[in-house]
């Protein structure tokens, strides 16, 4: 048997030294940001995303093995553990083979087969299987026992194949078989509840479908499950080929091949036969049903997390646009748009409300307060949130915009989602105390624009909104997968000791809440940090956690200029040395790229510090501190084009990349209604995920295809030689509510209705079918 580093090892395609390495770091307590980047040496370069596979294979393969050990123990205990039974324990190499090998050593109340044993009735069973050329009748005559509860024939014969039947399913290597057929050969059927075809709409492209289980994208079978949880839809696994009258069908012939029973037409041939028919129809069917149901829902929720994890990492490595002066607004009608104003460095230096739409309409004089609020405070940046009004007060912003250009401002609209579970949690309002509820939403707004990053943490990650159904999934792991997201996207950027919020500090390598408040707490108490070093004066911050922490953690403007990159304490030594080999001092040294670049690495390497390390040293002394995030841009927005009724088939548009799901991406072109450039429209070649060709926060070009004024939805596409196609509106289209639009990615997809991949009549239902929107022809 591997051990559990060689395992890792061969399935990275790594050295096992790496792996060991690697594993002894964490269980010392390192975190993976910190091996990521200063322990190259050790682990011979490991990626965070290497090691993150890393930590969850070794968390499985342990658990794995504490069931080993306990399932070895149990059958010892019994005095059944041979070692031919031990080998094939030893050499499982997942839960579910560990299970299919205990299943028949596992404590179990009394079925009908151990009743059956005890009345003495194993002798005929293996009688009748060994020698099918005896009577079953005849020979269970001899069996017939009142006193043990064998009546009659009947009886004798039920109680053999009760033994039988039990061993039968209790096989592993046929278990494991007959699982594989079934995944491999299974379809999945979905048919309509009876009288629920009205109230499970959202589920009428699954009313008739069938797809092969093995080949079911993660969202669609999400969207089945949801059907059937939610009672509208039924689902049955099936097999291509079907058994006729009594004919034995696939996974019977393979119980039947197993233990050799053949029909020869021999006196116990059909008896046999009917125990191969009732031990997978009885025993084994629904057992294999539910655990390949299962299987399905796990490798869904897998690709589920993987898919919310990857665009939450876009969201949150988002260019920030940087230390510039930004209005926030949270749009409303009736209550009104809440402004805050935040200074470049984010803080809020004035607040209003004002009331541009209905029922107030003090359009102008919205205008004016907004314009001498950014003349007041210098704003380059107006971020609106796109939620209700966002459409009415983007526009307000245009106006400002074109009343007072000598402002030179810049509107973006921004997501919210989250902002209303900020604006309400206990941080917010301990962080934000003497603002109203309501207009904190603005400053996060504002926040959002300024340094994306910096502001989500403050959020559950599943508030964001940027996942596909997320609330159906294992919780669990959404969130560790999620936390996983946040905690490599902070260290990857770094953060600044004194401006950061205690929740960007606690995701900070080696800190948690209580060390993060108390950083802000000495902060607030003894004034900014002048040094890394500073960090171990601060309560319960020991040397352990500072070794996780202090690369990450940045002292802008502090006594020592390294302090602000992302070399670390113990490598300062080294700076030394080429310092030394320069004849320089740091100040000068820093950013000079022509001399930083003359030198080799390697004649700075030792021991302790090798060329990786060195190589690391030398790239952040010609950019200190530097941004992995990309430049902040913004799209240009074709001017006239400012509402769905403005575009036209054919146009050529710039826009912004919302939101990325498996069937395709969202882009925002200004006109309030974000179009769907669907995965067979995103390049001239093939695409399986459309994360290999955009993500949130791109900036594309993109053709109108296709314009459906009735139900809100534009189709676009970045192959630009594609032809657009017109198509008259309809009278029955559904309008997009509110919520569709801001969670069409959690929509289920259109799937095949009878087996059947035939696509919608045109662009646009075709691409809103992927979507998830039922399309009537």
């Amino acid at each position: 048997m591997l051990s559990i580093s060689a395992r890792i090892a061969e399935e990275l395609n790594v050295r096992e030294a790496q792996v060991t390495a690697t594993i002894e770091l964490l269980d010392g307590g390192a975190t993976v940001p910190f091996v990521a980047r200063y322990r190259k040496e050790a682990t011979g370069g490991l990626d965070d995303t290497q090691l993150r596979t890393l930590d969850e294979r070794l968390k499985y393969l342990r658990e794995m093995d504490e069931r080993r050990t306990a399932i070895l123990k149990s059958i010892e205990e019994q005095g059944k553990l041979t070692p031919q039974l031990q080998e094939q324990i030893d050499a499982a190499d997942s839960k579910a083979r560990l299970e299919d090998l205990y299943l028949p050593y596992k404590p179990k109340r009394r079925t009908k087969a151990h009743i059956a044993r005890e009345a003495g009735l194993e002798p005929l069973a293996d009688l009748l299987l060994n020698d099918p050329t005896r009577g079953p009748e005849t020979e269970a005559a001899a069996f017939v026992d009142a006193e043990k509860g064998v009546a009659d024939v009947k009886a004798a014969l039920d109680g053999a194949m009760q033994i039988l039947m039990e061993r039968f399913a209790e096989n592993a290597d046929l278990v494991g078989a007959l699982r594989d057929y079934v995944w491999s050969h299974g379809k999945l059927t979905s048919k309509l509840v009876e009288g629920k075809a009205e109230a499970g709409a959202k589920f009428s492209d699954y009313f008739d479908a069938s797809e092969a289980i093995a080949k079911i994208p993660s969202h669609r079978a999400l969207a089945l499950l949801r059907g059937r949880n939610e009672e509208f839809l039924t689902l049955a696994l099936v097999l291509d080929e079907e058994p006729k009258g009594k004919e034995l069908g696939p996974c019977e012939r393979t119980i039947a091949a197993r233990f050799g029973i053949i029909d020869q037409k021999r006196p116990a041939d059909a008896w046999l036969q009917e125990v191969v028919r009732w031990t997978w129809r009885v025993k084994l069917k629904l057992q294999i049903d539910v655990e390949l149901m299962t299987r399905l829902r796990q490798a869904a929720e897998t690709e589920a997390v993987r898919v919310f994890a990857s665009n939450l990492k876009d969201i949150l490595m988002a260019a920030p646009a940087g230390g510039r002066a930004t209005i926030g607004l949270d749009p409303g009608l009736r209550t009104g748009v809440k402004v805050a104003v935040l200074a470049a460095t984010g803080k809020v230096v004035e607040t209003a409300v004002i009331y541009p739409h209905e029922p107030k309409r003090q359009w102008d004089e919205s205008i004016a307060v907004l314009a001498a609020l950014a003349a007041r405070h210098q704003v380059e940046l107006i971020a609106i949130g796109n939620g209700t009004a966002s459409r009415e007060t983007d526009r307000l912003a245009i106006e400002l915009a074109q009343r007072h250009p000598q402002l030179k401002l810049t509107k973006l609209v921004v997501s919210e989602a989250g902002a209303s579970v900020y604006s309400a949690s206990e941080y917010a309002s301990k962080e934000l105390p003497s603002l109203d509820v309501t207009l904190r939403g603005a400053v996060s707004i504002a926040r959002r624009l300024q340094d994306p990053l910096a502001e989500l943490v403050k959020i559950d990650p599943k508030s964001i909104g940027v996942g596909q159904y997320q609330h159906d999934i294992n919780q669990t792991q959404l969130s560790r997968s999620l936390d996983a997201v946040v905690e490599d996207c902070v260290n990857a950027v770094g953060v600044d000791v004194n401006l950061a919020s205690a929740k960007l500090l606690e995701r900070v390598s080696g800190l948690n809440e209580t060390l993060a408040q108390n950083i802000v707490a000495h902060r607030d108490q003894n004034g900014r940090f002048a040094s890394r070093q500073d960090l171990l004066k601060v309560t319960r911050l020991g040397p352990k956690a500072f070794e996780q922490c202090a690369g990450f953690l940045r002292v802008r403007d502090g006594e020592n200029p390294l302090d602000y990159s992302g070399v670390h304490p113990e490598s300062y030594p080294v700076v030394r040395r080429i310092l030394q080999h320069l004849k320089s001092e740091i100040h000068a040294v820093i950013g000079d790229a022509s001399a930083l670049r003359s030198l080799s690495p390697e004649q700075f390497a030792d021991a302790q510090f090798g060329v990786p390390t060195v190589t690391d040293i030398l790239k952040e002394l010609e950019k200190p501190g530097r941004d992995p995030r990309p430049e902040f841009k913004t799209a240009s927005f074709k001017d006239g084009v400012e509402e769905m009724k403005d575009l036209q088939p054919g146009m050529l548009l710039e826009g912004v990349v919302t939101n990325v799901a498996n069937f395709g991406a969202f882009v925002d072109i200004g006109v309030h209604q974000d179009g769907l450039v669907h995965v067979s429209a995103l390049a001239d070649r093939f695409v399986k995920d459309p994360r290999e060709v955009v993500k949130p926060g791109d900036i594309v070009k993109v053709k109108v295809l296709e314009v459906d004024l009735k139900r809100k939805r534009i189709s676009l596409t970045m192959r630009l030689s594609d032809e657009a196609v017109k198509r008259p509106a309809r009278a029955d289209d559904r309008p997009l509510t509110q919520r569709d639009r801001q969670h069409m990615a959690e929509k289920p997809k259109a799937g095949p209705k009878g087996g059947s991949d035939k696509a919608p009549d045109n662009a646009l239902a075709a691409a809103f079918s992927k979507a998830g929107f039922n399309v009537r022809k």
